[in-house]
Order: C-alpha cells, then sequence, then structure tokens
C-alpha cells in the first residue's frame, strides 16, 4: 500500500508538471526510477495513463479521469489522517511558493518556532519572483504581495504593511530632495519591468493625488529593486518592512513623509477546486498572528 502511494502521489506530480524528470527531482529519486514506477502503475491499473513522445508527455483520456479521481483521493486521505492522529500533529511536504523578498525579509525569520513545533513536517520553499503556477508546480500555499490576479485560486489575508518611498543619500545629494508628488515627476525611479509610465498615488488631508514616474533602471526582483535604490540609482517605492534594514541604517532615506502611500497586501493563495492542505492552513493562521509583529 505505501508503495501504491508513493506511485500515486509521483503520477499526479508526473501528469501536473508534464515532466518525468521535474517530478523526479522533486520527489528525490531518479528520473529512470519514476518512468518504472508509473509503468509498474500502468500495468497494475491496466490502462495507459500518457503518450509518450520524443517531444511531449500527454495524459491519455483515460489518465485525465484516473488524475481527477486520484487527486481527490490522495486530498481525502491527508484529511483523514491529519483528523484521526488528533493531536494536531503535521506531516509529509508542505511546499510553499513566494518571492524572495518574502522569503528572506519576512517567512524564513519566523520560521523556526513553526519547524520546532512540527518536527515531523518537511517543509520546502519555492522561491521564484515570477508567480507560480499552482498546480503544475505542486504549490500547497503561495504567498503574494497586492490583489489577485489567480482566477481559479482562493486567498486568504495574511496582513497589510505601509509603502512608503525612499533613496540613497548618493542620489538625493545627486539629484535634490523631492517636497512635493509633483516633483518626483522629474526624478529617477526604480521601476518594477515593464513599468515604464507607472502612477504612485499618495493621500493626505484626504486628497489623493497620483504622479506619473519614470527612470531607467528596471528590476523584477524587489530585493533587487531596493539594491539599486541603495546604490544611488533611484527612488523605490516598497513596503517599510522590505526596507526596514536600509532605513535603520541610513542607506536610505524616506521621502514624503507627510504623505501616505496605500498599503501592500499580503496574501495565502491556495489551488481551488482542492482542499487546502491542514500544513498550509496551519502555516497561513502562524503567519496571521506573527506577520503583523514584523
Amino acid at each position: 500500500m505505501i508503495d501504491q502511494l508513493s506511485a500515486l502521489r509521483l503520477f499526479v506530480r508526473v501528469a501536473r508538471s508534464g515532466s518525468f524528470s521535474r517530478a523526479a527531482r522533486e520527489q528525490h529519486i531518479t528520473q529512470p526510477t519514476a518512468s518504472r514506477t508509473i509503468a509498474a502503475l500502468e500495468t497494475e491499473i491496466g490502462a495507459a495513463l500518457f503518450t509518450r513522445t520524443t517531444r511531449a508527455l500527454t495524459l491519455t483520456e483515460a489518465g485525465a479521469d484516473y488524475l481527477e479521481r486520484i487527486e481527490t483521493l490522495l486530498d481525502a486521505l491527508d484529511q483523514a489522517n491529519h483528523a484521526v492522529r488528533g493531536s494536531g500533529e503535521l506531516r509529509g511536504v508542505l511546499r510553499v511558493g513566494l518571492s524572495s523578498s518574502m522569503a528572506v525579509r519576512a517567512v524564513i525569520p519566523l520560521l523556526p518556532s513553526f519547524a520546532e513545533a512540527h518536527p515531523a513536517l518537511r517543509i520546502e520553499l519555492i522561491i521564484n519572483d515570477q508567480r507560480q503556477d499552482l498546480i503544475v508546480e505542486g504549490v500547497d500555499i503561495a504567498l503574494r504581495f497586492g490583489a489577485m490576479a489567480d482566477s481559479g485560486a482562493v486567498a486568504r489575508l495574511l496582513v497589510r504593511w505601509p509603502r512608503l518611498i525612499a533613496a540613497a543619500p548618493s542620489y538625493l545629494a545627486r539629484r535634490g530632495v523631492p517636497r512635493s508628488p509633483a516633483e518626483l515627476a522629474r526624478h529617477s525611479a526604480i521601476l518594477p519591468h515593464a513599468g515604464v509610465g507607472a502612477g504612485w498615488t499618495f493621500r493626505r488631508d484626504g486628497q489623493e493625488t497620483t504622479v506619473r514616474v519614470d527612470g531607467q533602471i528596471m528590476v523584477t526582483a524587489h530585493d533587487g529593486a531596493i539594491a539599486a535604490a541603495v546604490a544611488g540609482l533611484g527612488i523605490v517605492a516598497a513596503t517599510r518592512l522590505s526596507c526596514r534594514l536600509e532605513l535603520a541604517s541610513g542607506a536610505l532615506v524616506p521621502l514624503l513623509a507627510e504623505w501616505e502611500m496605500s498599503d501592500v497586501t499580503v496574501n495565502a493563495v491556495f489551488a481551488s477546486g482542492r482542499a487546502a492542505k491542514p500544513a498550509a492552513r496551519a502555516l497561513a493562521q502562524f503567519l496571521i498572528e506573527r506577520l503583523p509583529q514584523l
């Protein structure tokens, strides 16, 4: 039964990722072992699950039907195992998708107490500044900044963090200190990728103003944007948490402190249509309690 369960879990990952080699790496086995395991599973159930060519690996009609049924059963099994234990002990593997900034600045510093409370749980941090496909990559819970972009996902709000703009003393010495949002139009902003012409919105005394900003530097990773600001390349918009060390050391100086920017939301995202793992729900609750303390 244990071998069969392992084969079924492997089948789900091969089907979702579309790759024997990728699924094998995730399961910490070799690609030939993964291929043999799936072949043995196909022999046992008496049906071909995949169509294999040199260019693609696709599910057969029987394989697609089997995948839907098996995922439901495996989710139910995980729920049942957790309920029967009764102690709240979490086991198995929890795959967490998050950006490098979220990992380094927030989650990893908080993780020791969660890991210590659940010693039988293996936690895999899938750090990627591009949003993961929860189903394809087998992510149990993704931690994401900003508004929801996945129509086929379920989110739970974890925390709201205040946002600000900041720049390095070296940049301000060269370009001057902006005294109002309007003055930002003549400054250089550090922008997210393809963010040319972005707008920054500020509020004060019930009034709101949006300034169109531009700049020479575009960065795909948030920590990279902060590093670029520290280097004097421009003004960055960031959460206070993500640049708190730089603010404390004086490497960055906050600007327009009398103006407020909108908060940034942090959400826990789960794939829809499937019950969230108990470990994923437990991590979300843990972060709801701990993230505001940062």
